[in-house]
């Protein structure tokens, strides 16, 4: 089985994709199939409940796609809960500090590295029972995954403190957030946008953790794959399939078109 663990460990490139709508049974195979390393399954902006992540899980799993669920806030309930549910990462919005990092940390490792309240035989390790307790903690401490997101001007201030906290394995770049926290909204080439990525990638690097974003198209992924990125999660599955149906109807649309014209053109020559 692939683990996420591994591919924190790692910095070849990974490369996903971002699920916001379509939670379906066939939703792990569909993606393990199209060359998906890992799933980016969003609760901040999608409205999916935690009945839908537990169930979601279960389809990666089968799939053998390590998945990365993001949720909704920095309460520990939530964090702790998606742990629960088996989530191999957990990627937590608006990160702002290292000492909000090493909370973080704590909501989803079991004593003695943080305060996760003991669930054991649940989702989280396939419902295994029997064991020595202390190991079985210590194996679960060593499974889960931090991802923080950085997506404020306090989190790219202290991109090299968080970077450094034991715990965090992947610092991950909301790039909306940042930039509007930046005060240039949507201005990805602005040199102080430019000038916190540099700050986070040199944070990474230097502490030799993972690096990722959400990559609108192929282009960006590759830019940002230069820059020192290596979890590249390419589009989401809303924006994937608008773009996939408009391509093939105005297509058809434009070579039906073309079509007609012609046979008017030789009818008016005829």
């Amino acid at each position: 089985m692939t683990s996420l663990r591994k591919l924190c460990r790692t910095r070849d490139h990974k490369f996903g994709h971002f699920i916001v709508e379509f939670a379906t049974p066939g939703i792990g195979h569909i993606l393990k199939n199209a060359g998906c390393d890992f799933v980016l399954f969003d609760t901040e902006h999608s409205g999916f409940g935690f009945e839908t992540i537990k169930n979601a899980i279960r389809y990666f799993e089968a799939a053998d796609l390590p998945a990365v669920i993001r949720v909704p806030s920095k309460a520990y309930d939530q964090m702790a809960r998606a742990a629960d549910m088996g989530a191999e990462g957990v990627m937590v919005p608006m990160v702002d500090t290292p000492e909000e990092a090493r909370e973080l940390v704590a909501n989803i490792k079991y004593p003695p590295a943080g305060r996760r309240g003991v669930a054991l035989g649940v989702a989280h390790d396939n419902y295994a029972s029997g064991g020595i307790v202390g190991e079985r903690l210590e194996t679960a401490n060593q499974r889960i995954c931090l991802f923080a997101q950085i997506e404020t001007a306090s989190g790219a201030k202290h991109a090299d403190a968080i970077a450094a906290v034991d715990g965090v394995d992947c610092l991950w770049v909301g790039h909306f957030d940042l930039t509007a926290s930046l005060g240039v909204p949507g201005q990805f080439d602005h040199p102080l946008f430019l000038e916190a990525i540099d700050g986070v990638v040199a944070a990474c690097r230097k502490h030799k953790k993972a690096l990722g974003r959400l990559v609108p198209d192929a282009a960006t992924g590759v830019d940002y794959a230069a820059r020192g990125f290596d979890f590249l999660c390419w589009s989401g599955d809303v924006w994937a399939l608008q773009a996939a149906i408009r391509n093939g109807i105005d297509t058809m649309r434009a070579g039906i078109e073309a079509s007609l014209s012609g046979t008017q053109a030789r009818a008016e020559g005829g």
